[in-house]
């Protein structure tokens, strides 16, 4: 459970902001979304690869 404690004063839209940053912060939404679905090791191994080929890329061609 989140506990965001308000400050004497303190917007309520100021509030809801550091809610909605420490909550996706938490990952929680992502881990419910990756779970509602079976994933095979072989293809969340691919798509490690890709990734890091892709981050790769971009690393090499900032670099020149």
């Amino acid at each position: 459970m989140l506990i965001i404690p308000i400050k004497d004063g303190e917007n309520i839209d100021r509030a809801l902001k550091r809610y909605k940053r420490k909550f996706d912060k938490t990952g929680t939404v992502r881990q419910l979304r990756a779970r509602q679905a079976f994933v095979k090791p072989s293809v969340k191994r691919r798509a490690q690869v890709q990734k890091a080929s892709y981050i790769q890329g971009l690393r090499d061609s900032a670099e020149n």
